[in-house]
C-alpha cells in the first residue's frame, strides 16, 4: 500500500516505475513497473529483507533474513551491541543503555554527539542501504526510490552518502537517472494507498 499512496499523493506522483524502500523494525519494499504494483508469483515480491548481502550464511538469517538481520532498526540495534562488546575500553552513553532498552533512535541520538560506536554502526548501514539500492535500481530501473519507514526518518540526513554508496554498486545509466528522496506521505502513505484501493474496488463493483 505503501508504494500506491506514494503514487497517488506522494513522492512517487507521475511515476510509472518506483520502488518504496521501508525501514523499519524490519524491512520491505513496494514495487510499481508499468504502472502497476508487483506481486509476484505468490504475492509476496518485494520482501527485500531477504536479499543476501553477506556471507558466510548466518543461522540468524533464517528468520528474518541477511539484509533485514543488519539494516532493520533491530539490526541496527544487534550491531551496536556487538560494537560495544568488542570494544572494550568504550565508555559512551550507548554502554548505559540497559540491553533490552537500547533502540534505534538511540544509535541516532548518540551519532549526533560523535558517538564512536554510533557512527561505526551507522557507517556500516549507510553502506548496507546503498549496497541494496543498487540491487533494486540494477534490476528494475526505477524513476524513483522512496525511503520510509521509522528508520528512515532520522536516516534522511544520510540520502547523499546512501546514493553515494549505491553509486559504487549499481548499473551507472540506471543509477544516474534515478532520484532517491524521502517519503512525502511518512507513516500515512500506507492509509493513503489503502484508500486508494478501496476506491479502486468501488468502481469496479
Amino acid at each position: 500500500c505503501y508504494i500506491l499512496g506514494e503514487s497517488w499523493k506522494g513522492a512517487a506522483k507521475g511515476c510509472t516505475d518506483a520502488i518504496f524502500l521501508a525501514v523499519g523494525t524490519g524491512i520491505g519494499a513496494g514495487i510499481l513497473v508499468n504502472g502497476n504494483i508487483l506481486r509476484g508469483a505468490h504475492d509476496i515480491a518485494g520482501a527485500v529483507g531477504w536479499m543476501a548481502m553477506e556471507k558466510p550464511f548466518n543461522d540468524n538469517f533464517s528468520t528474518c533474513g541477511c539484509f533485514e538481520s543488519y539494516a532493520s532498526g533491530e539490526g541496527m540495534v544487534k550491531l551496536a551491541k556487538i560494537v560495544i562488546v568488542e570494544r572494550e575500553g568504550y565508555r559512551g552513553g550507548l554502554r548505559i543503555k540497559l540491553p533490552n532498552q537500547l533502540t534505534a533512535y538511540d544509535v541516532f541520538q548518540a551519532y549526533e554527539e560523535n558517538d564512536e560506536v554510533a557512527k561505526e554502526v551507522i557507517a556500516q548501514c549507510i553502506e548496507l542501504w546503498g549496497m541494496a539500492i543498487a540491487n533494486l535500481v540494477s534490476l528494475f530501473d526505477p524513476q524513483k526510490i522512496i525511503l520510509g519507514g521509522g528508520v528512515f526518518g532520522p536516516a534522511v540526513r544520510f540520502i547523499p552518502a546512501i546514493r553515494a554508496e549505491a553509486f559504487r554498486w549499481a548499473q551507472p545509466v540506471s543509477m544516474e537517472k534515478v532520484i532517491i528522496e524521502a517519503s512525502v506521505l511518512a507513516n500515512q502513505a500506507g492509509l493513503y494507498g489503502a484508500g486508494l484501493l478501496a476506491l479502486k474496488n468501488t468502481k469496479t463493483k
